[in-house]
């Protein structure tokens, strides 16, 4: 057992450190969020459009994976991170269902109704949605993941999506003039974070694609920052925990 231990450096205890930062810490930001959610009884304040995005990037990182193989944390990431959002959407279908003063026409995936894409009133809808989804970038995977063009489409794609998910929320900020209702601790961890991750990046020499991510990331979350000074003046105390929303 000593021996064991003698072999262990301190290196390797940094890198299993590391590889479990990466794969649970983008879901820790939800945990808070999912809290409040309970708390109040109510999914005001937090946008289905932001599973939306992380399901899909996450989902075409995945297949990412069977093209261009990377390590394995970045691939569990998505996988907890895919979780994760249903976890949320479930949540919020049920919230938004009790707290329903006069009932309202169902509205599901298979109504193939554009104006109410994403605002299904079932969670099942959103499952189907996913797993339809998934089944035709398999299929396209299948046929040209030997085809590197197609397959380093896929990883761009996978990562740009993921790294334009704060960009609403600048935009947001930018026409209201004020950054009420969103946590300075909260943009201050995604900073964190969204650096941390691509330091890893880099080190590990992850697939450019998620070099490119996660520097693009780290600009819009120091931009957020920037307008809470700017705004500052305008900004009232607030108490809601946001998320990066639509």
């Amino acid at each position: 057992m000593y021996n064991v231990y003698e072999q262990l450096s301190i290196k390797d205890i940094a890198n299993w450190v590391a590889s479990g930062a990466i794969i649970f810490g983008g879901i820790i930001p939800y945990v808070p969020q999912y809290r409040e959610i309970k708390r109040r009884d109510s999914a005001e304040g937090f946008s289905l459009y932001v599973c939306f995005t992380l399901l899909i990037a996450n989902t075409l990182r995945i297949f990412f994976w069977f093209g261009k193989h990377y390590e394995i944390p970045l691939l569990l990431q998505s996988i907890c991170m895919i979780v994760t959002m249903f976890i949320m959407i479930k949540l919020c279908i049920n919230v938004q269902s009790r707290n329903q003063v006069i009932k309202v026409r169902e509205r599901v995936f298979s109504d193939f109704d554009a104006n109410f894409f994403w605002k299904w009133t079932d969670f099942q809808s959103y499952l189907d949605f996913m797993l339809l989804f998934a089944v035709l970038i398999g299929i396209l995977t299948y046929l040209l993941v030997d085809v590197p063009i197609f397959v380093e489409t896929i990883g761009l794609l996978a990562v740009l999506t993921e790294a334009m998910l704060g960009i609403p929320q600048f935009l947001r900020n930018f026409f209201n003039k004020s950054t009420n209702g969103m946590s300075i601790v909260m943009v201050a961890m995604w900073t964190l974070g969204d650096a941390f991750k691509t330091c890893y990046f880099v080190i590990r020499e992850a697939p450019i694609q998620f070099e490119v991510c996660g520097t693009l990331q780290v600009i819009i979350d120091i931009a957020i920052l920037t307008q809470v000074y700017i705004y500052q003046n305008k900004t009232t105390i607030h108490t809601r925990v946001p998320v990066r929303v639509d």
